[in-house]
């Protein structure tokens, strides 16, 4: 019986760290792969550099081109996409 009050503070310990750092933490890696999946041609997004562009295409293979100036596009990764600052609306089905 003394063992079993010895892991209770254990348990209780694990349970605390689980509610206040590991399900919040995947909570936003969830959004965050929502975020991603959901980009499309027209947004404007905010890299982990800080640079801020509108997308230009989404490729295949995880990877997007980015407008950061007119006529200046680069290839980014999209999971290093950090903010949607403006969200296209979607064509309309007709």
């Amino acid at each position: 019986m003394e063992a079993f009050g010895q892991l209770v503070p254990l348990i209780l310990i694990f349970a605390i760290m689980y509610f206040l750092l590991i399900r919040p933490q995947q909570k936003k890696a969830k959004e965050h792969q929502a975020m991603v999946k959901a980009l499309r041609r027209g947004d404007q997004v905010v890299t982990q550099g800080g640079l801020i562009g509108k997308v230009a295409k989404v490729k295949e293979e995880n990877e997007l081109e980015v407008e950061i100036a007119e006529g200046v596009k680069v290839r980014v990764v999209q999971s290093t996409i950090t903010q949607v600052l403006n969200k296209t609306e979607p064509a309309k089905d007709s």
